[in-house]
């Protein structure tokens, strides 16, 4: 599972004359990179400011003007382009692309995410063992022994004149692995709370060093000026937890949640360099030797973007042929669409059903023969494909986490639960219908708001939380609270992940082990063409309960408040008596927020 570096020998050839009484230590930091090398966008096929070969350039610029430069990974290196994908299931004869730009690199150090994972331990063993570095995590250990499955931490030594300064660097993992991975692939791990992980390995390590970096492959939960909660403190994230608890650390690599930090609190030099290589964290040290003992005396970070940058021509060629035929292979057409599967507007997708998502589910519902299916539009840039050839580049450009598919077994009341947690994405605001600010800021969570087939339902964006799902309904009645529903889920969604709490643990009725990119593209090849459909069963928009006075009509109720009494009917189709209604009959007064509405 590992290879074990405990102290590390980094020299450093010196290109100018440094005092030893005085050193600049600098340290780069990428994070989330998701198997980005080339500044391209798969999704297009077109020129994007991403990628490693354009971190190279940077990185060989500060080892130029500072001799005395580390870079450090966070995690999440090995998945998430085409490129990684076609590497892991589909030639991966030769070294893990990823670890190869790192060895190139010079990288000293990377960090277990949560990512790494998803391709299965073999994929996993073998980059370590390619990696010319040590890859870190001190909170992941072998349920057996309790033992470090992977190196726990490293201690750098980097020369100065006539003098040596070292480096400790301790790796963490969020440990909220467990409830996102497929459990195939953490078999005999357990993943420890990273707060209390570093609690135990700090103060040994700060004895010994003269730096001492935490890189932790996970974010903050909490504002860093404020300390308010940003999302619900589940423990996925505990950076702010580490920062304000565990002292002694100088410098704090985090990463997983894609944001941009740069931030020195407390003398705690932090950093975050969002993801796909768009942007590295630069940081600089002046060590000062006082009474024998190096101190830091200056400290300063700062997020490069990589849109002024010039690609590695060196590193690029290096993989150049492996990438022309990831290219030739994302262009294999799979089949044809017959009408667009294509979102304009992905705000507006998200408010009715729409023809993509509608796709996805109807996959999901057909190869595993669940009855409801749910899908996420997992990001804001995700477009779909319109009426012509459907590529593999287009199912990838859709479909971008290395998901596979379980069918659970859930109650009534956890569908309800789970519709309630998404319509969490919407608040009401001055007569309008807008995202949720917690749910885009600090960090977009596009992605854990679902979209369901197989049930009818319809939400009320400006009704209180929890209360916001007016009806549900299956196959046409009420959904049972106490019943008892097959439902298709990806395997993160059905682990809780997302904050989706009311599907853990449940019973899993049947799983699919391929990836949902997979599935799709199958799906596609073996009917050859496509029809885009939309049965408009789910809608969001404004809306209430209604509870029937004496001597009401559906008339009355009509005029009352300016609403079609066709409409009425339409959202409560169990209506028999419409002149006279039953008094305390409670009778659901909606408005869609756009014109195409369920059929309930």
């Amino acid at each position: 599972m590992r290879k074990l570096f405990l102290t590390v020998l980094v020299v450093i050839s010196l290109a100018v004359l440094v005092l030893a009484t005085q050193v600049n230590l600098s340290i780069m930091h990428t994070s989330d990179i998701h198997g980005n090398i080339f500044p391209v966008d798969y999704a297009t096929g077109k020129s994007s400011a991403v990628g490693l070969a354009k971190v190279s350039t940077l990185l060989n610029e500060m080892r130029k003007s500072n001799p005395y430069t580390l870079a450090i990974d966070t995690g999440d290196l090995i998945q998430g382009t085409p490129l990684a994908y076609y590497y892991a299931k589909v030639d991966s004869s030769g070294e893990n692309p990823m670890i190869a730009a790192l060895n190139h690199m010079g990288f000293i150090a990377s960090v277990i995410g949560n990512h790494e994972f998803n391709y299965g331990p073999s994929i996993l063993e073998r980059a370590i063992d390619e990696a010319d570095f040590p890859v870190l995590s001190a909170n992941i250990v072998f349920e057996s022994s309790g033992e470090a499955a992977f190196t726990p931490y490293i201690i750098v030594e980097v020369p100065v004149e006539g003098d040596t300064v070292r480096v400790g660097v301790l790796g963490l993992t969020t440990s909220f692995i467990p409830n996102w991975e497929e459990p195939k692939n953490i078999a005999g791990l357990s993943f420890l709370d990273p707060v209390s992980t570093a609690l135990e390995y700090v103060p040994q390590l700060r004895e010994k060093v003269d730096v001492l970096v935490v890189a932790y492959h996970g974010g903050f939960e909490r504002d860093l000026k404020t300390g308010a909660p940003t999302e619900e403190l589940l423990g996925e994230n505990v950076g702010y937890q580490i920062l304000k608890e565990v002292k002694g650390i100088d410098v704090l690599l985090t990463g997983h949640q894609h944001r941009t930090i740069a931030e020195v609190i407390d003398g705690t030099v932090i950093s975050q360099p969002s993801n796909w290589g768009k942007v590295a964290g630069k940081i600089d040290l002046v060590l000062e030797k006082n009474n024998g003992k190096w101190e830091i005396v200056d400290r300063s970070i700062v997020q490069v973007s990589m849109a002024g940058y010039e690609a590695d021509s060196a590193l690029m060629a290096m993989f150049q042929s492996f990438e022309d035929r990831v290219q030739k292979w994302l262009d294999q057409p799979v089949g044809i669409a017959i009408g667009d599967f294509y979102i304009d507007d992905p705000f507006v997708a998200r408010l009715a059903d729409n023809t993509l998502i509608e796709f996805v589910n109807r996959v999901q519902s057909s190869v595993t023969g669940a009855p409801i299916s749910s899908v996420a539009l997992f990001t804001n840039d995700i477009k779909g494909w319109k009426t012509g050839p459907i590529t593999i580049r287009d199912i990838n450009a859709v479909y971008i986490y290395p998901n596979t598919l379980k069918v659970i077994k859930v109650t009534g009341a956890d569908i309800k639960a789970a519709l309630e947690k998404s319509a969490e994405y919407f608040t009401y605001e001055d007569g309008e219908i807008v995202v949720t600010n917690s749910w885009i800021n600090p960090k977009p969570l596009h992605y854990n708001y679902d979209m369901w087939e197989g049930i009818e339902y319809i939400v009320a964006a400006d009704r209180p939380v929890g209360e916001r799902v007016l009806s549900i309904r299956f196959m046409g009645k009420p959904l049972e609270m106490d019943g008892e529903y097959e439902v298709v889920l990806n395997n993160y969604r059905a682990g809780g992940g997302g904050g989706y709490t009311m599907f853990q643990g449940k019973p899993v009725v049947r799983e699919v082990m391929l990836e949902v990119s997979e599935i799709i593209a199958n799906y596609v090849l073996e009917r050859v063409a496509v029809s885009a459909t939309l049965d408009h069963n789910w809608s969001v928009g404004t809306g209430f309960i209604h509870t029937v006075g004496w001597n009401e009509t559906l008339r009355t109720i009509s005029e009352m408040y300016g609403i079609d009494a066709s409409d009425i009917m339409k959202y409560n189709p169990d209506l028999k008596r419409v002149e006279r209604i039953p008094a305390g009959t409670k009778i659901i007064i909606y408005k869609p927020a756009l014109e195409e509405v369920p059929v309930m």
